[in-house]
Parts: C-alpha cells; sequence; structure tokens
C-alpha cells in the first residue's frame, strides 16, 4: 500500500505549486500553515467523533472515511513543511523493535 502514498505524495507535490483557484491542496498552501492545521484539527476531531459512533453502531465505514481525510490533511500538513510521508514511515519503521512503553519511555528523557 505504500505505493498508494507514493503516488499521493507525488500529486500533492505537483498540486502544491497549483493556482489556488483549480486545486484543493493549492488553495490550502495558499491560505498557509495555519489554515492547514485546522484542517488537520477538524479531520481529527470528525475521526474521534465516526470511531465514537463506529463503537456503537458497529458501521466503520464513516471512521474509514473521515481517518482518510485526516491522513490526507496530515501528507498537506507535511509537504507544506518540507516532510514527506517517508519520514513517518522510517519512524513507524524505526519503533518494530522498541515496546511502547519503552518509546514512550524514552521520550521523556
Amino acid at each position: 500500500m505504500s505505493e498508494v502514498l507514493d503516488r499521493l505524495a507525488e500529486v500533492l507535490e505537483a498540486r502544491k505549486n497549483a493556482s489556488p483557484d483549480s486545486s484543493y491542496v493549492a488553495s490550502l498552501h495558499a491560505k498557509g500553515l495555519n489554515k492547514i492545521l485546522e484542517k488537520v484539527g477538524e479531520e481529527s476531531v470528525e475521526t474521534l467523533l465516526a470511531a465514537k459512533d463506529a463503537a456503537v453502531s458497529g458501521d466503520h465505514s464513516e471512521l474509514i472515511y473521515e481517518t482518510a481525510d485526516l491522513w490526507f490533511h496530515s501528507l498537506v500538513m507535511l509537504s507544506h513543511l518540507g516532510e514527506s510521508h517517508e519520514a513517518v514511515l522510517e519512524e513507524l519503521a524505526r519503533r518494530f523493535d522498541l515496546s511502547g512503553l519503552e518509546e514512550k519511555a524514552s521520550r521523556s528523557k
């Protein structure tokens, strides 16, 4: 599935410099980091609410939809700051040999 992230990253980079009138991604970049962060926050809340609903209803379709929106806007944020999904994947890979408790403890030092 990383090829999906690779393709999406290519599209995001290409649209970064497109006309804000013709591209949603370009319009976010044109509005600046605060607008992008606002969207990440909004999508985070929507994802949390969808998770609560999914826990009750058993229907996860809205949860998947909102998580996709959250990931998308997180990738726009990373792109805006000159980072990529590869850096996040590398960080996740680095954590494979750590227990979650060890990793968390290492951050507080």
